[in-house]
């Protein structure tokens, strides 16, 4: 039997293009005991899968060799960790001056250089400000190079030439270096060599003005990319900042201030009005509005008191709480959002899957085409030898597959980072690209379209108001944990209805409760069991019959032997479930709900929502109905809790775990909600087809820009300069759509 793969995580500094990370791919693959590896842009992160140990000093060399900072993150706190802890060992030499604070998702890389390393691609060190990085240091000092070029050729027009020539070398050396060392890697046909060979080939044919002039455009429109990866970079960065650095403890009677990272399960903390909320937990004491917009996106602000859940990140807007801890730093609800996120940007879409095979081939083949453009025409039709070298040159540079190899990657990143933001966790680009092709959602009945417990909907009061029989019922259920119990006494302190306490009072096995309120002998209990009390009209039969027909649980007050009334209960809709259900119809998407609830019951919730209903099934009966409707050519998205719809949810094209942060099966299902809202799913679905829209816009200026490009070189209209314009132009247009979707509103 084959040993499990262990898996160790690599934090990447100054990689802000697809080519980049499949450089790096490329080099960490061929090192030996290496199983598979995944890069992320956006992350800036790589997972590598090894069998056995890991030579790490050979995985950092090799990717500092590239001309990347690199450095090992740390090992998380869950047990995904525990391979990587295994073998942590304790390489000095690599990891010196890099500052491992926070957790794996905190730490920004510094560079690690190998010996000689020109760092262009190194990124701003953290807090920096990226004009003051490297490669804006090399391509301004490229820019005024070429500056000097033309101030000098002016002035002295015999040292023109080789002003420019200097002015090109300044940021052409950098650029042949990495192209040397990805080709040594298993690179050959990168973006640099490319680059290299036309500028080389233009200061053969004379054209050395030119060639400088491109220079200075290539390492512009890298340095925009790196601006736009840090961008989207920093929308998931943006929610691991949210939460506070320090927090109030309780501790032997008084408050001390702590780091937020050193709570332990099980403190006590104290958060003040206007606080940032420094953990998950729950209410102990004290209410307040918690507003959590800034997790959420969610606008108003939720009353929340003792017994309630409240997150990391989130603000206490008027009171005092305070709050039990319930997850470490590491593993509350933002930071697994943020590890989420990481781990899908490193999971690649099918589409982008196809960008990266069809790149592979598309870069030789560029240059095969260069090649035949420049030789062909002189040799067959005694053309201009400079003439047709320089349009091949042009060639090389307009094949440059940069935006097209960004235009997936960069859309499919922006796109989960603005979901994350909104509480829609997505495992990956096939998951994100897949909820585009949703044209049926299953959804789970109790939990996920009602708010899972019951609530009175209706009270019908005999010969007293509604107002006494509330308060009568809430007196015989003080102290029961009894959900409907909990539903009475939920509404008697909605109404503020004032609830004296009930004496001799206790429960009838099967039938109800029976005590004494204010010298008022009073039962509540079953219709039948109130039928053997007291005498029971036509009218209040009829009428505990239609409510029941409602599929409400009755239940009936009786006081000194006479009828009260009436009290009904259900698990209702959750407020936004009707709204969710016909957006998605509005979309041309089927809507089913599967319960192992009743029929009558299941049947009167369907019609409040207007969604067909299948009731009294058991898991497995839920999952053979998700296989019945793929079979008739839908692709199926399960809705629920992840736990008795565990068969369902694992069939379905996409499963969705819905629920509240901390309990909602994140780990399990494709996507989760973390809200509960059902208009989520619509959202879900809106943000997907959004993003490929995008990807389809991103391909069509890539590819048409290239084309026009093509067609004007041959025809001698434009030349090296329009070349890497369009293939600047386009990377950065590319880029720039693609971070549209950051404020994509939903």
């Amino acid at each position: 039997m084959t040993a499990p793969l262990k898996q160790t995580r690599f934090k990447i500094g100054g990689m802000d293009c697809a080519s980049c990370a499949a450089k790096i791919d490329t080099a960490v693959r061929r090192l030996d005991g290496v199983a598979d590896v995944s890069v992320s842009v956006t992350g800036a992160s790589m997972t590598v899968s090894h069998g056995g140990v890991l030579p790490e000093d050979k995985v950092l060399r090799q990717v500092a060799r590239l001309g990347y900072g690199i450095v090992k993150a740390e090992a998380r706190s869950d047990g995904r960790a525990a391979a990587a802890k295994a073998h942590d060992h304790d390489h000095d030499h690599d990891h010196e001056g890099h500052d491992h604070e926070g957790h794996d998702h905190g730490v920004k890389p510094a560079g690690r250089q190998a010996a000689g390393s020109t760092h262009l691609h190194n990124d701003a060190e953290p807090g920096q400000a990226w004009w003051r990085s490297r490669r804006a240091m090399l391509t301004l000092g490229c820019a005024a190079a070429l500056l000097a070029a033309y101030a000098i050729g002016h002035l002295v027009p015999a040292a023109e030439r080789w002003a420019f020539l200097a002015a090109l070398l300044v940021g052409l050396v950098p650029i042949a270096r990495r192209a040397l060392m990805a080709a040594l890697a298993g690179t050959p046909f990168s973006i640099e060599m490319l680059m290299t060979i036309a500028a080389v080939g233009a200061v053969m044919i004379g054209a050395t003005e030119e060639a400088a002039a491109v220079v200075v455009l290539f390492l512009i429109g890298e340095m925009l990319e790196g601006v736009a990866a840090g961008r989207a970079r920093a929308s998931i960065q943006g929610l691991a900042d949210l939460v506070p650095k320090t927090a109030l403890v309780e501790r032997a009677g008084g408050t001390v201030e702590v780091p937020a990272e050193q709570l332990g399960v099980g403190d006590v903390i104290v958060v003040r009005p206007g606080d940032r909320i420094p953990a998950d937990g729950e209410i102990i004491e004290g209410s307040s509005d918690i507003d959590e917009a800034p997790v959420t996106g969610e606008s108003t602000p939720k009353r929340k008191s003792v017994g309630e859940t409240v997150f990391a990140g989130t603000i206490s807007t008027d009171g005092v709480l305070k709050v039990r801890v319930t997850a470490a730093a590491s593993d509350n609800t933002i930071a697994r959002v943020v590890r989420l996120v990481e781990e899908a940007q490193e999971a690649k879409a099918p589409t982008e899957r196809f960008i990266d095979r069809f790149s592979r081939i598309y870069t030789p083949a560029v240059l095969v085409v260069g090649a035949l453009v420049a030789l062909l025409p002189p040799l067959l039709m005694g053309g201009d030898w400079n003439e047709w070298i320089y349009k091949g040159l042009a060639i090389l540079l307009i094949g440059c597959p940069c935006a097209l190899v960004i235009s997936t990657p960069a859309a499919i990143a922006a796109g989960l980072a603005t979901g994350a933001r909104r509480g829609l966790l997505m495992k990956g680009g096939s998951v994100l690209e897949g909820f585009s092709k949703i044209t049926a959602v299953a959804f789970d009945k109790t939990g996920t379209l009602t708010e899972g417990k019951p609530a009175v909907t209706d009270v019908v009061a005999y010969g007293r108001d509604e107002r006494d029989v509330l308060a009568l019922a809430a007196s015989l259920e003080q102290g029961s944990s009894h959900p409907l119990a909990m539903a009475i006494l939920g509404k008697a302190e909605a109404e503020r209805i004032k609830v004296t306490p009930a004496l001799a009072s206790k429960a009838i096995s099967g039938k109800g409760v029976e005590g004494n309120v204010g010298g008022v002998a009073v039962f509540l209990g079953s219709g039948q069991a109130a039928a053997e009390r007291a005498d029971m009209s036509e009218a209040q039969r009829f009428a505990i019959e239609s409510l029941n027909g409602q599929g409400k649980t009755v239940s009936v007050l009786v006081a000194d032997g006479m009828m009260a009334g009436l009290i009904a209960m259900r698990d209702e809709a959750r407020p936004d479930a009707a709204a969710g259900i016909s957006a998605l119809k509005a979309e041309g998407i089927r809507t089913v709900m599967l319960t192992g609830d009743n029929r009558r019951t299941a049947d009167a919730i369907a019609a409040s929502l207007g969604i067909e209903a299948r009731a009294e099934l058991l898991p497995q009966d839920k999952q053979r109905i998700v296989g019945e409707l793929q079979r008739e050519g839908l692709k199926v998205a399960k809705v629920g809790d992840g736990i008795n719809d565990a068969p369902a949810l694992a069939a379905a094209d996409i499963g969705i775990a819905m629920g509240g942060g901390t309990d909602v099966a994140l780990e399990t299902a494709d996507a989760a909600i973390l809200h509960g809202r059902v208009t989520d799913v619509w959202r879900m679905i809106r943000l997907s087809r959004s993003v490929m829209a995008n990807i389809r816009q991103n391909i069509t200026v890539a590819l048409g820009l290239k084309a026009v490009f093509l067609v004007t070189t041959i025809a001698g209209i434009t030349g090296l300069w329009p070349a890497i314009l369009a293939d600047t132009g386009a990377t950065v247009l590319v880029t720039a759509n693609a971070m549209r979707l950051l404020r994509w509103r939903g």
